[in-house]
């Protein structure tokens, strides 16, 4: 969050598996309340319908603008920053992203949906909020991770974003990215996910809760069994080797460019990649998208000439 003249600038980072912004971080999940279901925990209550935010995340969707989820996790995400000021009331400017390749086609829309009320009234854990909307940036997601720091990005880089639905890839050459290179795959966090209960499934003719895979993904174990660790380790580093063969296919040469991890899948290459730690570099800052893209609208309203 930063706060800029009589502004309050936030960054979003909508991903498939948590939202995050500079401070905060919580499951994407949505879940509409049916009368008599508020025993799940405190609702977000937004034109009197109640919502509960954070169990479980959103199920991968190429156009995040065609329902009201992400509208409705953005809230949250305001109020959690805000709520670190003890901030109810305020003139908000969202600063979010979308994968690298899908910007041209979706940041308008996208933007727009943000910005589709200038005032919203809404409840987030029982205290009430005001928040005037009056601007939003959509910028590109891996990019925006590095962007503070683009003058360490000398030579031949390749930046690598793994988030839980995508994986996006951009080169970097001597400080400038390079547009016409880059990449979006469906190859996040959450394929490695679905690949380990399937092996759980055949087998141990089990599944293993969601949660339970996430610590094995973030830390390398779990308070589970040993045999089922041993099964799953085997199947995170398959897909970290899959990783590097995909980004072979982007002509990602280890011996003559530099490799810059961001995202929270980089968490699994630390854990179970086999890599140079001199030429590969892992930003394990899970906020580091979000505190890019205020870095970025900051940016943004200096040029524009709002900031003096």
């Amino acid at each position: 969050m930063k706060k800029i003249q009589n502004t309050i600038v936030i960054g979003v980072d909508h991903g498939y598996g948590n939202i995050k912004t500079a401070n905060r971080i919580f499951q994407s999940g949505v879940i509409k309340l049916k009368p008599g279901q508020e025993f799940g925990g405190v609702p977000l209550i937004y034109k009197n319908e109640k919502y509960l935010i954070g169990q479980g995340h959103k199920a991968f969707v190429a156009d995040k603008f065609l329902d009201e989820d992400y509208y409705v996790l953005t809230l949250a995400a305001i109020a959690e920053e805000l709520s670190l000021q003890g901030i109810t009331t305020a003139d908000v400017h969202i600063a979010a992203g979308l994968p690298l390749t899908w910007l041209g086609s979706q940041a308008k829309e996208f933007k727009e949906y943000l910005l589709q009320n200038d005032a919203v009234d809404f409840v987030y854990k029982g205290k009430s909020y005001h928040i005037n909307i009056v601007g939003a940036d959509i910028f590109p997601q891996g990019f925006s991770a590095i962007a503070s720091r683009l003058f360490m990005f000398k030579g031949t880089n390749m930046l690598c974003d793994i988030g839980n639905g995508t994986m996006n890839i951009m080169y970097i050459i001597d400080q400038k990215p390079d547009v016409k290179n880059c990449f979006t795959e469906k190859f996040g966090t959450n394929q490695c996910a679905i690949r380990i209960n399937e092996r759980i499934m055949q087998t141990f003719h089990t599944s293993i809760h969601e949660n339970t895979i996430t610590n094995v993904l973030r830390f390398g174990t779990a308070d589970i069994a040993e045999k089922y660790l041993t099964v799953m380790r085997e199947e995170v580093k398959e897909y970290t080797k899959e990783i590097f063969e995909r980004l072979k296919t982007h002509e990602y040469d280890a011996e003559t460019m530099k490799l810059h991890i961001v995202g929270g899948g980089g968490c699994l290459i630390k854990n179970f990649g086999e890599y140079d730690k001199s030429r590969v570099f892992i930003n394990d800052d899970i906020h580091a998208t979000a505190k890019g893209y205020e870095y970025l609208a900051e940016l943004n309203m200096r040029k524009g000439g709002g900031i003096k």
